[in-house]
């Protein structure tokens, strides 16, 4: 057997260890998904009627303003906020292993390293994949009507698996730097706060001066300008470049962290 091979085979078992975790532990899986669906459900029904207001019916969201042109508006961000729920369980998951001991036993066995690593990654990536497509039917129930066809929507399922594999591996280096598992779940908020602090809610213009520069070139931004303009028709501009971009560097350099995290010597935590 190869490396490669043998490194797949490492990585598919780790990735079914995952996933029957997951499968026995749902009350988590629940959770972080919960979360973006309650924020969806507030906004449209508690804030969409004023927010809306605001919008109108520009930037072809669809409506002439209030509740249906805000769900429109409001949907890719909640979208966007699934995949920073969901990386939260990554944190906690991976600083599970390193605290109670089962890494140290895996450092035994003949096992590829990066297997250990790469089975959260991947089934953390179906597990955000799920919930985006859950919390977009809650969406498309509520009232949000995307005008995308076949190519836009795999364009969307692209996309946001790149978004979510690159925080994914994020997630897996702060779980990894975490002295604690309460640690590691505290360690990805700032990433759940994010949508906020872009376009999620509301336009950037909308917001003062200094927010708005901060908005604007933060990563969640392009992100989320570039799901919402390929479901909705919006202009896009130069999102699309800025959202891939955004993603090749955060995976690159967070794997690149989580990989040095890992291989370090054992240290008492």
């Amino acid at each position: 057997m190869t490396t490669l091979s043998h490194a797949l085979s490492d990585s598919a078992t780790m990735l079914r260890r995952n996933l029957k975790r997951m499968l026995r532990y749902p009350a988590m899986t629940f959770v972080l998904i919960g979360m973006p669906v309650i924020f969806l459900l507030l906004f449209v029904y508690v804030f969409g009627g004023t927010l809306g207001n605001g919008l109108g019916g520009s930037g072809g969201l669809g409506g002439s303003g209030g509740r249906s042109a805000y769900v429109n508006y409001l949907a890719p961000g909640i979208i966007l906020m699934t995949v920073s729920a969901a990386v939260q369980g990554t944190a906690v998951s991976v600083a599970m292993d390193m605290t109670e001991g089962i890494v140290a036993r895996f450092r035994t066995m003949a096992i590829a390293r990066v297997s250990v690593l790469t089975g959260h990654v991947v089934g953390s990536l179906i597990q955000a994949m799920l919930g985006m497509a859950v919390v977009t039917a809650v969406a498309v129930a509520i009232g949000f009507r995307p005008t995308a066809g076949v190519l836009e929507w795999l364009a969307v399922v692209g996309i946001l698996a790149m978004i979510a594999f690159a925080l994914i591996w994020l997630s897996v280096a702060l779980g990894l730097v975490s002295k604690t598992v309460e640690g590691a779940s505290n360690t990805p908020m700032p990433l759940i706060l994010l949508p906020f602090l872009g376009s999620g809610f509301v336009p950037t213009d909308s917001m003062p001066a200094g927010l708005r520069v901060f908005a604007d070139y933060q990563p969640f931004t392009p992100f989320i300008e570039t799901v919402r303009g390929l479901l909705m028709g919006t202009p896009i501009g130069n999102s699309a470049i800025l959202a891939i971009g955004w993603c090749v560097l955060i995976a690159l350099g967070s794997y690149l962290w989580a990989r040095q995290l890992f291989n370090r010597d054992p240290s008492p935590r």
